[in-house]
């Protein structure tokens, strides 16, 4: 077992409290006092846990009751043994894992060795998987909030119940008063089967964890060149000769990922990382550059700046693959000389040509962001800043180069590919007329019921964002654009403490007429809730529900993972005690809604605990006949599980199965796929198209996986052509120079019309290649050489974003008012998404109020190696709990030290919404004297108090501890609404 003991001078000096006492034999007894930090055989011994791979006896027993009912046999070693594959269901690098099961029991688990992601290898978080699938922490049954404490109830009642209220809110206050959070733990048809729901519910209100994970990118990175997706994959960095990270510690937030990584360092890759806080990634760093937090775009044009001063650009690749470059040099040149860079980042000039000559000179390179990029109120810039500056240097659509932008969640990439986006349905789909008459075909619904459920005027509209719920409850209803105020909210497996401004979230929990908390573990949602708030805040006539979830280990499904490779899960274990699965829960509640035909009328139907679930593999094969747009219709069941079972069959470094590989169960000829079919795998499964394992590559023929980029912005702007020049084809393509997306005219224009059945032509016609129903139109591009999409330039200048070329702006909450003077936030916007939101007389207003001398330190947050997410289920989770036992705040001794602060007391940091987190100090140069650091992983505690009590009895995480955003402030991406958290102020004090 992979458990160690940190020392108190360790990273992350854990010390046990009252709070995070984790130790099951305590916790069962109801203690809450202090245990003094104790080494591993201390924490087995007083836990109760066996050492070993087999079951601790307290939860064996546990798993023994849950089988009783159902009929299990006893677990006496001589039973039915079965090998299971799934996949880690915490980051998104997608290592497999095999689980051991033993008369329906899981009792053990080995990584896959023969994955070519995970390469056998796991973090801490994916070698105690088995723990979440059997964790007695989970909650058990449905509970309904009564007198301020969590009481069981039957499934009946609590769908009976829940639902009634859904009526009666859409009856007073329509649709759009119930809003639903869904989660990127979904697998891909529980995630799109969810966006379906709340279509036939009538609404777009729904968002999930990307809004506050890779909102921004998907927005920056799509309008630059088409797809709003990691462009290479994990396995390809061992191609590059130079990485550069920049707000990504991907050595804890994506440990497996650095496998990678290290062997391309074998090799020779240069690797730079760019962080405020010294990481434990930028401790294998070749080159480590401190930024101050915030300043990403000054960083990377500066680093432009002696690109172009130095004629280091790719010149023939941006004549041929780029629009808008010469705009962007002008700024960059004009703006960003050495002494502004170093005056807004702090970087001198010496490094900054130290970093640029090390990209210049190593090619292929490639760069690598996360939410250290994209948390910002110009996270959109921010991203395409990095895009841009890898369009210079000529290495997107290069092996080895690229944008790998690492994703947070499992299945986050899938959630946002097919899930319940509040902009888009499936696929990125648009809500036009034409988008949603697409999807009606699919479902076999009528378009005009499908629009009667919405109030009029709402079906087209986006609705509210994930990062900005609570103001939909808390503003003002004439400055929101839809009818009613929330009223109802649906927290779909997501964590509410890893969203910004927590004190506000818990009045507007406090003011809802229906809060549904649908997850495995209760999360802080549930503990939040049942709180106390204030008076005046408390909607008396509040009904609050947690209804049971089954993990992805109990039910079947795919995932996407962050290269966008989609695996496929074998269900492990029955769902535990009386959880059901995501997709048999939103059935149910459609069947008391009354639209439940129109729903699931695609699917069969199998049963789980007698019950009527909806079969996942058709689920898929729906996604499979609609998401066109980016290429989810050639990864059906069937290919999927193949590739699963012929792990050993494929490249490790290009993902690409080496020579003739036929799977021995079914016959299937996977000669020539890229493991997991990464998308875009375009047409009907039947055409075997290999998935797109680096996009935009334009060596290779667009049935190998090659590209252009993408035409999607029209062909022409500002008297320049937007399509790509001669000679800048995909390999083997008849049309030798840009070309727009196919549709029926172009076929026609082409004299390829023919190459279509007639069938096909009559389903074809007025269509394009997003919207033939048979695949036709894209079947014949391909057999032509050519990418459905078109072949065009990538665009440097986005003309449709408030800033055309990336701006640096200042954050809303600063340390630098001077700063501010020269780089102010955007204008205040009267709708955004529904709302109203503040920029700069927000801004303004807190230099007036020098909120920078009473807050003088940069608060930013970041990720651990032991938690995930909101942390509600790893904390929950012994073996995790063991190895962090401690929120805590990285301070600088320089800070410390004139705070009276020494390493390992508690602490009160203070923000300006006026919060206050009472947590342990760190005392350590990994910051600067100017900036904190705070993992993001922590609830249970609430402004020093422990909210235990306010959990289900036996459903609590073992280590509890401050949100850090309960204290982060306001502050949102113009463009997406991704929430600021890497940049805002506090001050610190000795508790």
């Amino acid at each position: 077992m992979l458990l160690t003991k940190k020392s108190s001078s360790g990273a992350h000096a854990p010390r046990a409290s009252s709070a995070s006492s984790g130790f099951v034999r305590n916790l069962q007894r109801g203690l809450s006092t202090a245990l003094p930090t104790m080494d591993r055989r201390a924490f087995l011994r007083r836990s109760g846990l066996g050492v070993g791979v087999g079951l601790a006896a307290s939860q064996l027993t546990l798993v023994k009751k849950s089988h009783a009912a159902s009929g299990g046999k006893s677990i006496d070693g001589t039973g039915k043994i079965e090998v299971k594959r799934t996949i880690c269901t915490h980051c998104s690098v997608g290592c497999a894992s095999d689980a051991i099961v033993e008369n329906g029991v899981w009792v053990r688990q080995e990584p896959v060795f023969d994955s070519p992601i995970n390469l056998g290898a796991h973090c801490a978080k994916g070698a105690s998987l088995r723990e979440h699938g059997h964790g007695e922490y989970r909650l058990r049954y449905p509970m309904k909030l009564v007198n301020g404490k969590y009481q069981r109830i039957s499934w009946d009642t609590a769908l009976n119940e829940i639902t009634a209220k859904m009526k009666e809110l859409r009856e007073a206050s329509g649709p759009d008063s119930v809003y639903f959070v869904g989660s990127s733990k979904h697998s891909n048809e529980q995630a799109y089967l969810l966006r379906k729901f709340v279509s036939f519910w009538g609404s777009n209100n729904c968002d999930h964890q990307a809004r506050i994970c890779h909102s921004t990118t998907v927005a920056g990175v799509a309008n630059t060149w088409g797809y709003g997706a990691m462009t290479n994959s994990y396995n390809d960095m061992q191609n590059s000769k130079c990485a550069l990270y920049i707000g990504s510690n991907a050595a804890e937030a994506h440990p497996v990922s650095m496998l990678h990584m290290l062997h391309a360092k074998e090799t020779g890759c240069k690797m730079i990382v760019v962080d405020p806080r010294f990481t434990r990634t930028a401790a294998k760093a070749d080159e480590y550059v401190r930024i101050r937090s915030g300043t990403d775009i000054p960083f990377l044009f500066g680093l432009l700046y002696h690109v172009f001063k130095n004629g280091w650009e790719d010149k023939q690749y941006i004549n041929d693959r780029v629009f808008g470059m010469e705009a962007v040099k002008a700024d960059v040149m004009a703006k960003w000389t050495p002494a502004a860079v170093e005056e807004a980042c702090g970087v001198k000039e010496e490094q900054m040509f130290k970093v640029a000559k090390m990209l210049a000179e190593a090619k292929p390179a490639t760069i690598v962001w996360c939410m250290g990029q994209t948390q910002h109120t110009i996270g959109n810039a921010m991203v395409r800043a990095s895009c841009i500056l890898q369009l210079a240097l000529g290495n997107v659509g290069k092996s080895g180069g690229g944008t790998n932008i690492f994703r947070g969640h499992d299945n986050v990439q899938g959630a946002t590919d097919v899930g319940p986006n509040p902009d888009s349905l499936p696929g990125y789909y648009g809500l036009a007329a034409g988008s949603w008459k697409h999807f009606a075909n699919v479902w076999g619904v009528d378009y005009e019921w499908i629009k009667k459920q919405y109030a009029e005027g709402t079906m087209e509209k986006p609705g509210i964002t994930v990062s900005r719920w609570i103001d939909g409850v808390l503003e003002n209803n004439e400055l929101i654009d839809q009818g009613p105020n929330l009223r109802g909210v649906f927290f779909w497996g997501h964590a509410p403490n890893s969203q910004t401004r927590g004190l506000e979230m818990k009045r507007a929990m406090d003011k809802l007429d229906l809060l549904v908390v649908v997850d495995p573990y209760p999360s802080a949602t549930a503990s939040m809730a049942a709180m106390p708030g204030k008076a005046e805040d408390l909607n008396p006539n509040r009904a609050v529900y947690l209804l049971p979830a089954a993990t992805q280990f109990e039910t079947s499904g795919s995932c996407t993972a962050s290269n966008r490779s989609i695996q496929w899960r074998e269900k492990v274990i029955e769902p535990l005690w009386e959880s059901r699965t995501d997709h048999m829960i939103m059935h149910q509640f459609a069947e008391k809604l009354g639209f439940a035909t129109e729903l699931s009328k695609n699917y069969k139907m199998q049963k789980v605990k007698g019950m009527d679930e909806p079969v996942p593999e058709d689920i898929l094969r729906e996604i499979n006949k609609s998401v066109w747009t980016i290429g989810y219709t050639g990864q059906s069941p069937e290919r999927l599980k193949a590739h699963m079972r012929n792990m050993n069959a494929f490249d490790v470094k290009t993902l690409k199965a080496k020579g003739k590989v036929v799977d021995k169960e079914t016959g299937y000829d996977m000669t020539g796929d890229y493991f997991g079919l990464p998308w875009p795998c375009y047409g009907t499964p039947e055409i075997k198209h290999p998935g797109s394992p680096n996009l935009y590559d334009n060596s290779k023929h667009v049935m190998d996986g090659g590209g252009c980029f993408r035409a999607n912005f029209g062909v022409e702007r500002d008297g320049k052509t937007l399509l790509a020049e001669d000679g800048s084809h995909s390999l083997g393509s008849e049309i030798t120079t840009g070309y727009p997306e196919f549709d029926h005219v172009l076929l026609k224009k082409l004299g390829w019309w023919a190459d279509l059945s007639e069938a096909e032509q009559k389903a074809a016609e007025g269509k394009n290649w997003k919207t033939d129903p048979t695949g036709a139109i894209i079947r014949v591009a391909m057999k032509h050489g050519c990418h459905p999409f078109g072949n065009a330039k990538a665009r440097a200048v986005v003309w449709n974003f408030p800033d055309a070329v990336p701006q640096h702006r200042e954050p809303i909450y600063g340390t630098r008012p001077d700063m501010i003077a020269k780089y102010p936030s955007h204008d205040d916007q009267k709708t955004r998404w529904r709302l109203p939101i503040l920029y700069k007389s927000l801004q303004a207003k807190n230099v007036e109020d020098k909120m920078h001398e009473k807050f003088p330190l940069i608060m930013t947050s970041g990720r651990l190696v032991e938690y995930e997410g909101g942390g509600e289920e790893t904390r929950s989770n012994p073996w995790l709990a063991e190895l962090q036992q401690e929120m805590f705040i990285e301070i600088n001794p320089q800070a410390a030290a004139a705070r009276g602060i020494r390493n390992g007391e508690r602490v009160w940091v203070n923000t300006p919404t006026g919060a206050r987190l009472n947590v342990q100090a760190l005392v350590t140069e990994r910051v600067g004297p100017d900036t904190v650091w705070l993992p993001f992983h922590f609830s249970g505690r609430w402004q020093g108090a422990d909210m235990k009590a306010y959990y289900p009895d036996g459903a609590f995480p073992i280590v509890r501890g401050e949100a850090v955003n309960t204290g982060t402030t306001y502050g949102y991406d113009i463009v997406t609404m991704m929430q600021e958290t890497k940049t805002t102020i506090c001050n610190v004090e000795k508790a």
